[in-house]
């Protein structure tokens, strides 16, 4: 059986409840009206001066009223009522005339009016001048008394039973389960939908895991060779490019017990009990073998020991060190595949990753141009998209993006559609949600002076002009100077794949990045702050042409500092990797790099100062160019001095 929980007691019914308060209720009713005592409970002297006051002729008592448990007697004349035999602490009470005084007794009309006959020699008659009766609501207030004073009892001995389940129960919020695995089985009941055809643009990775499903599905197509199936399949790669997508079609896929668990969920702020629940994980798995156990974001339970973080006594270690055991321990035939996804596997401790735990490392990468296609079809499925929308171009023009943002793109793109309260999804609606997912929303309510403006155009004008005379840079597919986000303006790329880059190509980045700058410059003799990412996007990347890819004839093929640009607390924490005096060396070059790409930036702009307020004037006319018309007033011929 599959998944078996141990069994839990169930819970009373609200009618159980309702029950058992009329039992208490009937019960408490017969105890109180047993003998229909209404003046047995009362001292002897008060109900013989009430009962002489009623023989009185005429009766010295006008009323006797029942109330829920009063009886409250109302008389004319002053009389005393005498304490009861041997208590002569008690004071007399003395009724004013007028006045009343109450006896406290559940009582009933006719047993009261027996007792005064039978007992006190009270006649019948008396009825006739004497108001002796009980109000409609006595027996309603009797009830709200009663269960007022019950409610109390009831609810503590509500949460006493619930509390003492919820020790008793087996889950994972409860006492007794706070060690067990809150791992889910995703294939109990409903299996996912998510299939191998739902996942596009990592083929290989693909391959990799379909063999487990194979595996799970035709053992012996593998035994008879003598193979072994890995025991751990570990996905890495970055974020948002399909891990756990893939992770959901293997669910769909494999049809045995997929037991679901982020590496978070494993630790605790006491020590011991992670292990605790990752030894009931493998469990559960071993008894419903075969199986297949995910862990998602292994990084958060993996990380390397020993790392001057913690201790021995660490919790995460302890839970590691358990994860271990399970994976290559004593026990070899338990036939449970751990499949788990990362994007920090440089973290990851060295004993987790090798053969015997993690046998296969799948890299879900980033997808090229015909992956993104197919990405982009897929995530197409069952919306209308126009006719006009070509998957090809847009491929291109996402270079860079994931699985997840292309998603992301197909969704703001109907968004945008169903906006504009259109039938179908269009080229536009595509180009509105590119936009919006690069640059930002576009700032329709900011108004910028005609000074700023022009600022900002001869600021994009010089991007696009620098990047249009470089042989290594992509092609200009768009420039506008609507803002959007917190850019004025912007001039978009066509990006192409690229496996291999050159100095050459970085170098052209950089120029490219400070057109802007040498523009604003040269045509206005002064620069303002709108550079201010530009230059973040140099300085970054002629560090890294400096420290990691050996693009520096100074400083020689050695790396500076983690080449992943990922710290890891407790390895790289305050270690550099390098001297002082190599530090101001890289300064040094890095300053050279910069320069010397802002003077062949601030030389094309001077080379193609007339085309640059041509293209200026455009777009101040027209605020946004594509490609076309931007190649085709570059190609024209220049202005000349007459014109």
């Amino acid at each position: 059986m599959e998944n078996e929980q141990p069994p839990t007691r169930p819970s009373m019914p609200i009618w159980g409840w309702f029950i058992g308060a009329l039992l208490i209720f009937g019960i408490y009713q017969a105890v109180t009206r047993g003998g229909n005592s209404l003046f047995d409970a009362l001292p002897k002297g008060t109900a013989e001066d009430v009962a002489a006051e009623l023989r009185k002729d005429p009766p010295n008592v006008t009323e006797m009223i029942v109330k829920g448990q009063k009886v409250t007697v109302k008389v004319i004349d002053e009389i005393t009522l005498f304490p009861p035999p041997g208590d002569e602490d008690a004071t007399e009470e003395v009724v004013e005339a007028g006045g009343e005084f109450e006896w406290h007794k559940d009582p009933s009309v006719d047993g009261a009016q027996r007792q005064l006959a039978d007992h006190y020699d009270v006649p019948s008659s008396v009825w006739d001048t004497v108001v002796f009766e009980t109000p409609d609501n006595s027996t309603w207030a009797t009830v709200g008394s009663l269960a007022f004073s019950l409610l109390p009892i009831l609810l503590i001995i509500w949460i006493f039973t619930r509390g003492f389940r919820q020790i008793q129960g087996g889950g994972g919020n409860s006492i007794f389960g706070f060690g067990r695995s809150r791992a889910r089985n995703v294939n109990e009941g409903d299996r996912p939908t998510v299939t191998f055809d739902d996942v596009a643009g990592v083929d290989e990775a693909k391959e990799e895991v379909e063999e487990v499903v194979q595996f799970l599905r035709e053992p012996e197509r593998f035994i008879n060779v003598g193979a072994r199936i890995p025991k751990g399949v570990l996905m890495v790669g970055p974020p948002g490019t399909g891990k756990t997508l893939l992770a959901r079609a293997i669910a769909g896929e494999a049809g045995v017990p997929f037991y679901h668990i982020s590496g978070s969920e494993f630790v605790e702020m006491f020590v011991g009990v992670g292990a605790s629940r990752v030894r009931d994980l493998f469990n559960k798995a071993k008894e419903n073998a075969p199986a297949i156990v995910f862990v998602d974001e292994i990084d958060a339970v993996g990380r390397q020991r020993g790392a001057g973080v913690g201790g021995g006594h660490d919790e995460r270690e302890q839970t590691l060190n358990q994860i271990l055991t399970e994976m290559d321990g004593f026990d070899k035939e338990t036939n449970v595949i751990v499949i788990a996804a990362t994007n920090r596997a440089d973290v990851l401790d060295p004993a987790l990753l090798r053969p015997g735990r993690f046998d296969r490392k799948v890299l879900v990468d980033l997808p090229d141009i015909k992956g993104r296609e197919a990405i982009l079809k897929v995530h197409a499925r069952g919306k209308p998209v126009a006719q006009d929308v070509d998957w090809s171009d847009w491929a291109r023009l996402t270079a860079g993006f994931s699985g997840a943002d292309l998603e992301n793109l197909v969704n703001e793109s109907a968004i945008f559609a169903a906006r504009r309260s259109s039938s179908s999804v269009t080229r536009n609606d595509f180009q509105e949600a590119f936009d919006r997912i690069v640059i930002g929303p576009e700032r329709k309510t900011r108004v910028m002076d005609a000074a700023a403006k022009e600022v900002v155009a001869y600021h994009e004008a010089g991007h696009a002009v620098v990047r249009f005379n470089l042989a290594n840079a992509d092609p200009v597919q768009k420039i506008t100077i609507i803002p959007r986000g917190r850019a004025g303006g912007y001039v978009m790329s066509l990006p192409e794949d690229r496996y291999l880059r050159t100095q050459e190509y970085y170098e052209d980045l950089i120029c490219t990045a400070l057109g802007g700058r040498a523009s604003e410059e040269i045509f206005f003799g002064q620069i303002t702050d709108g550079a201010s990412s530009d230059l973040q996007q140099s300085t970054q990347i002629a560090q890294q042409m400096v420290t990691q890819f050996g693009m520096s004839e100074e400083l020689g093929l050695r790396v500076y500092g983690e080449a992943s640009g990922n710290v890891f607390l407790g390895r790289d924490f305050n270690s550099r990797g390098y001297s002082e005096d190599a530090a101001s060396r890289i300064d040094n070059v890095m300053r050279e790099i910069l320069e010397t790409q802002y003077d062949r930036a601030l030389n094309i702009v001077r080379e193609n100062r007339g085309k640059i307020d041509t293209l200026v004037d455009t777009l101040m006319e027209v605020e946004t160019l594509d490609r076309e018309a931007f190649e085709s007033l570059m190609n024209a011929p220049a202005p000349t001095a007459d014109e």
